[in-house]
């Protein structure tokens, strides 16, 4: 099958896939930091949509105006010396996000999932399909990752272990922050790729 893995950078979906044996792609504004960059198209999603015939599509949209965590920020008060917006600035980058992500569930791609945390989308689309957890996956810490998908079935916990930390949440705020709290776990890279796409052969991997 031939995937795009839109806005990830981390390449952690996208080798999963290719171990499975499929044309899988990565697709950011940011160069990629997983270590392929032929198989990472750095463009706008959707022109990267508009680049192939893909077969299924796995989007991980920004969160920054999409999570609920963030609430506080939307009332009108002073501007922020961080540059953080607040208020009507705010609310209208949030519109945005939403209309983002509706436009790529409702890409001409045949089967879709997004990823989210929880955020506006429950209310202002539908609810996730399922909520993950990492601890469903293998690995010991809580981030609840929600899921919309589009002729995907639900995924099923493949190693539930012990470990409710909450590593991410408690990560020391740099210019990396962010990209390593968007970097999907590995446990849940590897249930997308064989649950979803298990291609059920022999067949070489497209990897390396």
């Amino acid at each position: 099958m031939i995937i795009l893995v839109g806005c990830e950078e981390s390449q952690a979906v996208t080798l999963a896939l290719r171990k499975q044996g499929h044309e899988a792609y990565s697709c950011d504004l940011l160069p990629e930091s997983g270590g392929h960059p032929e198989w990472h198209l750095q463009m706008d999603v959707f022109e990267a949509i508009k680049f192939k015939k893909w077969d299924a599509g796995i989007f991980f949209p920004t969160c920054t105006y999409l999570t609920v965590s963030a609430n506080k920020w939307y009332k009108d008060q002073p501007k922020r010396k961080s540059g953080t917006l607040v208020g009507a600035e705010r609310r209208e980058a949030r519109e945005e996000a939403i209309k983002f992500f509706m436009k790529l569930y409702n890409c001409d791609i045949p089967q879709v999932a997004i990823e989210n945390p929880i955020g506006v989308m429950s209310s202002r689309f539908r609810k996730p399909d399922q909520v993950l957890q990492p601890w469903m996956f293998g690995h010991g810490e809580t981030k609840a990752t929600c899921l919309w998908l589009r002729n995907l079935p639900k995924l099923k916990p493949t190693n539930i272990v012990g470990g409710r930390v909450q590593r991410m949440h408690l990560l020391p705020k740099t210019k990396d922050r962010a990209c390593l709290r968007s970097k999907t776990y590995d446990g849940i890279a590897e249930a997308m790729a064989t649950q979803w796409f298990c291609k059920n052969q022999s067949a070489q991997a497209i990897l390396f």
